[in-house]
């Protein structure tokens, strides 16, 4: 599989952000997209993910299948907000997940138990710390498989122990195929990634 976008240009607000970034991502392989804040860095991986039209160029996911036809399908999108519902316990919420994403790939128990939260399904999500509904968001990638996972700033709220873990899934996702393009302004462990550099 192989991720490819040509000459893309993003806009907010009728302004441009950034113009002609191409890239290719092949299996296994990730990109780390640094820069400071307004750089442009989540309206890429939106764009990359279909939640929001490129101004100019295109994105094309090759060798998907059926299953993965196009990047939207391709993809796991972990943004700023954690995308759970505050009234339902941790295990109704990754059961949901799993139930409309498909393509199952973890059990909600295994999920947790990778990320730390393991005996905790139970409890209602509003009442989880900052740090404990981050790795909830993360737990959500493994319940069901996406070869290509966009995370924007995927390390917002966690301890060291938590961006070890985080690292170690990662590398695994990579290790069975699967590509990562990641927004950040702290090293993520990403052995051999390359970098795009944006700017203001």
């Amino acid at each position: 599989m192989r991720l490819i976008a040509e000459a893309l240009s993003g806009e907010r607000h009728a302004e441009t952000l950034f113009e002609g970034v191409s890239l290719v991502l092949d299996a296994g392989g990730a990109l780390v997209v640094t820069g400071p804040n307004g750089a442009g860095k989540t309206t890429l991986l939106r764009i990359l993910a279909g939640l929001l039209p490129a101004a100019g160029g295109r994105v094309s996911f090759e060798e998907g299948g059926e299953d993965f036809p196009t990047v939207a399908a391709a993809s796991h999108w972990l943004g700023t907000g954690n995308a759970m519902k505050s009234a339902l316990s941790l295990a109704e919420n990754l059961d949901f997940w799993r139930a409309f994403l498909g393509n199952p790939l973890r059990g909600v128990e295994e999920a947790l138990d990778a990320v730390g939260l393991g005996g905790l399904g139970h409890l209602p999500f509003a009442i989880l710390s900052t740090g404990q509904k981050r790795r909830a968001a993360i737990a959500r990638l493994l319940v069901s498989y996406r070869p290509l996972w966009l995370l924007d700033e995927p390390t917002s709220g966690l301890d060291t122990a938590s961006e070890t873990r985080l690292a170690e899934l990662m590398a695994a996702h990579r290790a069975s195929g699967g590509m990562i393009v990641a927004a950040t302004h702290l090293p993520l462990g990403l052995d051999g990634a390359q970098e795009l550099r944006m700017w203001a």
